[in-house]
């Protein structure tokens, strides 16, 4: 099927619809130097590249069509296996997050999980980080976020832990695995569109380890379970290999009660803007711990990882997780189109 990128069209609550697509489930998105990228996970279903340019009536395979054309069998190390996020750091680098597991709860498959790092201006991947000494059996690593020398990742599997990444060196280690802000709260069920949100066992979905961010001036590590609440620790510490667990352990301190959320993105202000699930809501905690609706409307029905431009404007993918194969019996019950709001802050 061909992709149906639609115009931009606004409604009076000021809620853009960017673009559309009946072909990629996009869960992530960056606009930078005038072009938009978005990126989905293979575990969601759809029939497009892992990592797309959008642009008029096409999706543009970025970098090429090799790195996104992985089949079962063929070489994982440079080629996408399951993009779950993007983001662009404050240099300007795009990163592409590859779990490297072709199965949602899968094993990483060897030399499949990585980090890429593309240089836009030369439209180049800049470097790959392996990571496969950071993760373990039924690792999910997640996103990144990226702090001077170093990068820091979550890992959402049934071992949760931080992955800090050392981007001189490449070497990579895991902390706090295993730490009760680590691992998702008994009692913190996931409710979306009035259900609570069951995984392919049947059980109610447990997502350990999962949204992340930087404080503006680099200084803390916030960190939770997709159900909550956030905890934070300072960087300086992460950064450190010298740092016992123990000390790491007890330098976790909490931070937010935030309710299950499809994804958070940190404003330059501190005030992190988040996507709450039961409601189809964009909130706003400002950095006094206060929290505001942006706005309400079920077509922001799970929205999952949101972008803030230089325009001070807030990308909102809305890829329907929730929907996706993993959760439903093995079939897709996702609304087409999928679409990619924005909405000026």
């Amino acid at each position: 099927m061909k992709p149906s990128l639609g115009a931009s069209q606004i409604a009076q609550d000021g809620l853009h619809v960017a673009f559309e697509s009946d072909q990629m489930v996009w869960n992530g998105v960056v606009a930078a130097g005038g072009r938009v990228f978005a990126s989905g996970p293979r575990w969601a279903g759809g029939d497009a590249p892992a990592l797309a340019i959008l642009g008029g009536a096409s999706l543009t395979p970025y970098p090429d069509d090799a790195w996104n054309s992985w089949s079962p069998g063929a070489d994982p190390a440079h080629a996408f296996v399951n993009v779950n996020a993007i983001h662009l750091d404050r240099s300007g680098a795009l990163w592409a997050i590859d779990t490297g597991a072709a199965e949602f709860g899968g094993d990483p498959l060897p030399a499949g999980p990585k980090a890429v790092r593309f240089d836009l201006a030369a439209d180049r991947i800049d470097r790959i980080y392996p990571l496969d000494k950071a993760v373990r059996p039924g690792s999910y690593v997640d996103d990144i976020r990226v702090n001077g020398d170093h990068a820091y990742l979550t890992d959402a599997g049934g071992a949760p832990a931080i992955i800090v990444l050392d981007l001189r060196n490449g070497e990579c280690r895991r902390v706090l695995e295993g730490h009760a802000a680590v691992r998702a709260t008994p009692g913190r069920e996931v409710v979306v569109g009035g259900k609570v949100l069951r995984g392919p066992s049947g059980a109610p979905l447990v997502v350990n380890v999962d949204p992340l961010e930087l404080s503006p001036d680099g200084r803390w590590f916030y960190f939770g379970p997709l159900s909550g609440p956030w905890s934070c620790i300072e960087t300086r510490l992460l950064d450190d290999p010298l740092q016992s667990a123990a000390a790491l352990a007890i330098a976790v301190q909490p931070w937010a009660d935030i309710p299950p959320i499809g994804g958070a993105v940190m404003d330059a202000d501190g005030s992190l803007y988040f996507t709450e699930l039961a409601t189809d809501s964009l909130r706003r905690r400002n950095p006094s711990g206060a929290i505001t609706t942006v706005i309400t409307d079920p077509r922001l029905h799970w929205v999952d990882a949101p972008f803030i431009d230089a325009d001070h404007a807030i990308w909102l993918p809305a890829p329907q997780l929730d929907r996706a194969p993993p959760f439903n019996g093995g079939r897709s019950v996702r609304i087409n189109p999928i679409a990619l709001y924005r909405l000026e802050l």
